[in-house]
C-alpha cells in the first residue's frame, strides 16, 4: 500500500513539472514582441484655423433722400448687375424745388437779358449787366443741386452682388441715410484667419511660389470648398491679447456657395522641423491620457505617460515625454503589463514610419 501512495505521488509530481514547465513555455512564447525607437524628423501637416468669410465687396445701401419709398426693383437674395435699378424714392420737397430752380432760371435769364439790351445802349452800367449775369448762374447752379437731388431718388447697384434682406415695403416713408439693403460681390471672398508668431516666422521663411501656400477651405458641414484659395496678404501688427496676426485668403466662388458672414476653416500646411514621431498604435489611453510602454535595458516594460503635440496620419508627433533613445513597445501594447520581462524584436523607427506612410 505504501508503494502505491509513494508511486502516485510520484506520478503527481512529475505531472505537476510537466504542466509548470509548459505554462513556461507559452510564456516565454507570447514575450517576445516587436519595440522600436521614436524618429526625430522634419515634416509637416494641415492645420486648421477658424476662419471669418467676407466678401471681397460688400455694402451698405442707403437713402441719400427723405421720401416715400415708390418702388422695389429686385428682392432678396437676387444677383444684380452694376447699374441696375434697385429703388425709388418719391420725393415731393425734391420735385418742388426742382421746379422752382427751373422757374427762378426762366425769371433770371429774362432779367439778364434786359438788363443786357440796356447796357449795350449804354443806359445801365456793365456792373449791372455782370450782376445780373452772376444771378443768373446762380440759379442755375440752384437748378444742378436739385435735379442732382432728383436723382438720389433713384438708387442703382453700384457693382454686381447678391441683394441682402429688404428693410422696407413700398410706401414707407424714408429718412435720409436709412438703412434700405446691402449688395454683396460674392464672386471672390475673403477668409481672415489668425496665427500664431511661430507659425508666421516658420511662413515667411517659404518661397512665395510654395504650393503649401495654396490652402483649402472647410465649411461649416465639414465639407471642402470646392476651388482652393491663395493666402494674398497678412496684417501689419500682433495682437498683443493673443499673440496672433490675422491672414487673408482669397477664394474662387463663382457658384456664389459662400456668403458674406459664413464661418468656415481655413487648412494651412504648418512646417516642423526636428519633430519626434512615433507610431498611434504605440499608445494606449487611460483615464484621458496617452501612454507608452518603454522596455528598459532588462527588457522590463515600464509605462510613460506622453504629451502629443499633433496628431499626423497614422502618426503622433511628441512634446514631452520621450527621446530618440528610447525603447518603445510596437506591438502587444494591450496584453502587457507594469513590469513584465519581454524578449523584444527591435525594428527600426524610419521603417515602421515608412510603412506607415504608404498605408495612411
Amino acid at each position: 500500500m505504501y508503494k502505491s501512495l509513494f508511486y502516485l505521488a510520484g506520478v503527481c509530481a512529475i505531472a505537476v513539472t510537466i504542466a509548470c514547465n509548459t505554462k513556461k513555455e507559452e510564456k516565454n512564447e507570447i514575450t517576445k514582441l516587436s519595440v522600436t525607437n521614436p524618429l526625430l524628423m522634419d515634416t509637416a501637416f494641415l492645420k486648421d484655423y477658424v476662419a471669418e468669410i467676407q466678401s471681397i465687396q460688400n455694402i451698405e445701401v442707403r437713402a441719400k433722400v427723405k421720401g416715400f419709398l415708390e418702388t422695389i426693383n429686385v428682392d432678396e437674395g437676387q444677383l444684380v448687375n452694376a447699374g441696375q435699378m434697385l429703388f425709388t424714392i418719391r420725393s415731393r420737397e425734391i420735385e418742388a424745388e426742382l421746379a422752382e430752380a427751373k422757374a427762378k432760371v426762366k425769371t433770371t435769364e429774362l432779367e439778364m437779358q434786359n438788363v443786357k439790351t440796356l447796357a449795350d445802349k449804354n443806359i445801365v452800367s456793365q456792373t449791372e449787366l455782370a450782376l445780373a449775369v452772376a444771378k443768373l448762374n446762380e440759379a442755375k447752379a440752384d437748378q444742378g443741386v436739385a435735379e442732382a437731388n432728383l436723382s438720389f431718388t433713384k438708387i442703382t447697384a453700384p457693382f454686381s452682388g447678391v441683394v441682402d434682406r429688404l428693410k422696407f415695403k413700398v410706401g414707407s416713408l424714408i429718412d435720409e441715410g436709412t438703412l434700405l439693403t446691402s449688395l454683396s460681390n460674392n464672386k471672390e471672398i475673403y477668409a481672415y484667419f489668425n496665427v500664431s508668431e511661430r507659425e508666421y516666422l516658420d511662413y515667411k521663411t517659404r518661397s512665395k511660389n510654395d504650393r503649401r501656400n495654396i490652402v483649402t477651405l472647410l465649411l461649416a458641414n465639414n465639407q471642402p470648398h470646392k476651388y482652393k484659395g491663395v493666402i494674398e496678404t497678412i496684417e501689419g501688427e500682433f495682437d498683443r491679447n493673443t499673440g496672433s496676426i490675422p491672414f487673408r485668403a482669397k477664394f474662387p466662388n463663382p457658384e456664389y456657395l459662400l456668403k458674406h458672414g459664413e464661418t468656415g476653416k481655413v487648412q494651412l500646411t504648418v512646417d516642423l522641423k526636428n519633430a519626434l514621431i512615433i507610431p498611434q498604435k504605440a499608445t494606449f489611453e487611460l483615464q484621458d491620457k496617452v501612454y507608452v510602454f518603454v522596455v528598459d535595458d532588462k527588457n522590463t516594460v515600464r509605462t510613460r505617460n506622453i504629451t502629443i503635440l499633433h496628431e499626423l496620419p497614422n502618426l503622433y508627433v511628441i512634446e514631452k515625454g520621450l527621446s530618440v533613445g528610447d525603447k518603445i513597445l510596437l506591438e502587444g501594447v494591450q496584453t502587457v503589463k507594469e513590469d513584465d520581462i519581454i524578449q523584444p524584436v527591435f525594428i527600426p523607427a524610419k521603417e515602421v514610419i515608412d510603412h506607415l506612410q504608404l498605408i495612411k
